[in-house]
């Protein structure tokens, strides 16, 4: 059975810095595409950012020159370099992996932006 663990969110200040990592567990398999998504109180889960097996990289734009998304495919872990946190940050950030064609959900990192 596939696990998916995030860690590294917390409490920060506006302009401060986080690192949010993930790996997966449970599979052999390489994944094909994985990624970060956010869901602030109230509002739908986004994509914040994802990378594919390639290396290609994609973004929300409201993150874009902001975070920083690297992974390792093989070894299916992901991480997430936040840097310039503004409050509308603030979500549960989740992560996904995609294995053998079907994705798989983190049980999210809170990540909070506030003075």
């Amino acid at each position: 059975q596939v696990q998916v663990v995030e860690s590294g969110g917390g409490l920060v200040q506006p302009g401060g810095s986080l690192k949010l990592s993930c790996a997966a567990s449970g599979s052999s398999s390489t994944s094909t595409a994985m990624g970060w998504y956010r869901q602030a109180p109230g509002k739908q889960r986004d994509m914040v950012a994802t990378i594919i097996r390639s290396g290609s990289t994609n973004y929300a734009d409201s993150v874009k020159g902001r975070f920083t998304i690297s992974g390792d495919h093989a070894k299916k872990t992901v991480s997430l370099q936040v840097n310039s946190l503004n409050p509308d940050d603030t979500a549960v950030y989740y992560c996904w992996i995609l294995i053998n064609g079907r994705g798989y959900w983190g049980q999210g990192t809170q990540v909070t932006v506030s003075s």
